[in-house]
Formats: structure tokens, C-alpha cells, sequence
């Protein structure tokens, strides 16, 4: 007996027990999707939050400073004399406060910043009208502001906000440049700051000294070599003082996270997985009653010329079709429950085709293992003892 006949077999029998072979196939179908759903799912959100952190920048050192003793920040000086760090491209300084902003009758609190001119290209943060904060503001501690479009449009509705004034915990201070838009990040939304001159925050904030430095490596290859020379800059001035300062390096940060979630994702095709091994469970279950409902068949076979490998072909034909079948409908729910989920949360998916060739693989790999045993069975049975089972 041929392939062929075999497929057409065990197609005209499962066809002929439509509930049953759905409800041995049923196993398969939750198992396959259940990876497939589970593991787009762990991916998508990896993804989200590795496309965030890049846009922190691979190539960024954040100095959070503590400090030691009375020596609890550094002085502007300090931190813009990092920039002569052999690695260091740009040093972008940073003060951060919140404010009270007033408009007439309206009036909101917002965070501000403090920034130098390197802010726009170390943090990638540019504006869509008017201009940036230039060195001069810093030197003279002019009341000058950026501000975010949320900000803009709280405020001045759609009008072009350049040129205006708002006023600052009481204080007036020139708008010269409304920020792009750029969303949240991981470190929140970007569109409502106001940024201003880092020496005027100094005072207007009554914030004593730096404590939060963004530096920009040369490449991303340096970040390691520059972090080193930070850290023994940074030793020296706090004497090696313990928890005195920290930095963080957004590329440790994408490893670590990348090695977690790739460990998440196999937990939980690992989990999901376990139906399929039930699944393959509920298959050799029914095709063992297949056989025992078949016994006079497969007698008859027997005694008209079919050999031992033919009854074995047939019925291993027959269970990997029932998992093939499942495979295929679980990789189409896979791909429905997966496109469902993004569309109706807020989590990313993203189905790997990888994910679905195993998943659909092993589905194939159970019916055959799962099958073996039925199908020896019903191989070995001797023709006169079948011939006799009603």
C-alpha cells in the first residue's frame, strides 16, 4: 500500500468521526496557540521597551550624583570639565524642578529643566519653531524658555507661542522656541517640559549644584572605555567614596533586559507547550480506541496481503494528521489572538516565524511519538484473533 492510499484512509476516518478527531485535535489546537500567542506577546513587549530605550540612546551615560558629605553635587564648572574626558563627545548638565504656570486665568504645574545648548543633540530633542537656548542665556541667566507642544497648546490654543511670555512661579519668562513633538518615552511624556537656561534654574529653582549629568560617548563602541574614565573622575573628586554617585549605561540595560525577556518568552512557550503534550496525550487515547474499534478491520487487511508496516503506516498517517490539522488551525488562531490583543490593549505583539515553524513542527513531532504505540499495537495484532472480535 502506497502513501496515498494511506492519506485517503486516515482522511475518510477522521472525516467520518468529525466531533471526535475536533476533540482529540482540540489539544493541539489550544497548545500551538497558546505558544504562539504567549511568545508574540513576550517578544512585542521586548521589542517596546528595547525601540524606548534606544531612543535614550546607546551612546548615553546618565551620572545621577549623591554626593559625599557637604560635597553633594557638582558646580556647573565641575560637570561642563567632563567634556575634556578622553571619549566624551557632549556633556549636557541637567536641573529639574516643578513649576506653577500661569497664563492669565489659566494656570497648570509642570516639571522644568535646566539645560546648555547640548541638550538638543545629546538627547536628541529638537524644536519646530522659534530658537534653542544659546550659551549667551546661560552666561547673562536670562529668564528665557522652551516649551513643550502640550504646554503651547494649554495655553495658546493653535497660535504660535514664540515670542510670548508665561509666567513661572511669578516670574515672567520669554517663550523663544516651542519643542517638536516626540510623545511619551520610557522616562514619561516629552511634551509637556519647559525647558531654561541651566544658570538661571540654579537660582530660580534655589538648587544648589548639579546632580544629574547626561553624557554622550563618541561612539557606541567607547561607552565601556568612557564609563571607566567617568568613574575614575568621579572617584577622585568623592575620594572613592561609597554610593556617591551612579551612572547609568542604557546599552547594560538593553542586555540584561534582552537576557530576561528572552528567558520569559521560553517559560512561557515552555508552559504553553505542556497542552501540547497533553494534547498529543488525548491523540494516542483515541487512535488506542480506534484500535480496539477496528480489530475486525484490521484483521480483514491482514488476511487479504496487508503487511505489518502497512497497518503501522496507516494509523501513523492517521494520528499525524489529526495533530497536523490541530497545528494548523492553532497557527491560524495563533496569528487571530495575537493580532487581537494589540488591538484591543495597549501591549505589543509581534509573531515570530520562527515560534510558528517550531510550534507547528512539534505538533507534527507529537502525533508521530504519540502514535507510535497505538499504531504498534494495532500492527501486531494477529490476523485469526481479529478476525474473531466481533
Amino acid at each position: 500500500m502506497n502513501i496515498y492510499q494511506c492519506i485517503r484512509m486516515a482522511f475518510k476516518s477522521i472525516v467520518g468521526n468529525k466531533t471526535r478527531s475536533f476533540l482529540t485535535m482540540l489539544g493541539i489546537i489550544i497548545g500551538v496557540s497558546s505558544v504562539i500567542t504567549l511568545v508574540s506577546v513576550g517578544q512585542g513587549t521586548t521589542s517596546s521597551i528595547t525601540e524606548q530605550l534606544q531612543g535614550l540612546g546607546t551612546d548615553l551615560l546618565t551620572v545621577n550624583i549623591m554626593g559625599r558629605g557637604a560635597a553633594t553635587s557638582l558646580s556647573y564648572d565641575e560637570a561642563m570639565a567632563l567634556n575634556e574626558i578622553s571619549g566624551v563627545q557632549a556633556v549636557s548638565p541637567i536641573i529639574t524642578g516643578n513649576v506653577t504656570v500661569k497664563k492669565g486665568t489659566v494656570n497648570d504645574s509642570y516639571s522644568v529643566e535646566g539645560i546648555t545648548p547640548a541638550y538638543e543633540e545629546v538627547n536628541n530633542f529638537h524644536i519646530q519653531s522659534g530658537r534653542y537656548i544659546l550659551d549667551i542665556d546661560n552666561e547673562y541667566r536670562m529668564k528665557v524658555a522652551l516649551i513643550g507642544s502640550e504646554v503651547a497648546s494649554d495655553f495658546f490654543g493653535n497660535k504660535d507661542p514664540v515670542g510670548e511670555t508665561l509666567q513661572l512661579n511669578g516670574i515672567s519668562f520669554k517663550i523663544v522656541g516651542m519643542l517638536e513633538t516626540i510623545g511619551t518615552s520610557a522616562t514619561g511624556s516629552n511634551d509637556d517640559k519647559i525647558l531654561i537656561p541651566i544658570t538661571t534654574a540654579e537660582r530660580f529653582l534655589q538648587s544648589r549644584g548639579i546632580r544629574s549629568i547626561t553624557v554622550q560617548a563618541a561612539s557606541t563602541d567607547l561607552v565601556q572605555s568612557t564609563q571607566a574614565r567617568l568613574e575614575a573622575w568621579l572617584d577622585e573628586k568623592f575620594l572613592n567614596a561609597d554610593n556617591a554617585y551612579s551612572i547609568f549605561n542604557a546599552q547594560e540595560m538593553m542586555d540584561t533586559l534582552n537576557s530576561t525577556t528572552q528567558m520569559l518568552s521560553l517559560a512561557l512557550g515552555g508552559i504553553a507547550g505542556i497542552s501540547l503534550l497533553v494534547g498529543g496525550i488525548g491523540i494516542m487515547n483515541i487512535m488506542l480506541v480506534s484500535v480496539s474499534e477496528r480489530t475486525r478491520e484490521i484483521g480483514v487487511r491482514k488476511a487479504i496481503g496487508a503487511k505489518k508496516r502497512d497497518i503501522l503506516l496507516q494509523f501513523l498517517v492517521e494520528s499525524t494528521a489529526l495533530s497536523g490539522f490541530g497545528g494548523l488551525i492553532g497557527v491560524a488562531l495563533g496569528f487571530g489572538a495575537s493580532a487581537l490583543i494589540a488591538g484591543m490593549s495597549t501591549l505589543n505583539t509581534e509573531v515570530s516565524m520562527s515560534i510558528v515553524i517550531i510550534s507547528f513542527s512539534f505538533s507534527l513531532f507529537i502525533g508521530i511519538v504519540f502514535g507510535v504505540i497505538p499504531a504498534n499495537k494495532a500492527a501486531k495484532l494477529r490476523p485469526i484473533y481479529a478476525l474473531r472480535t466481533d
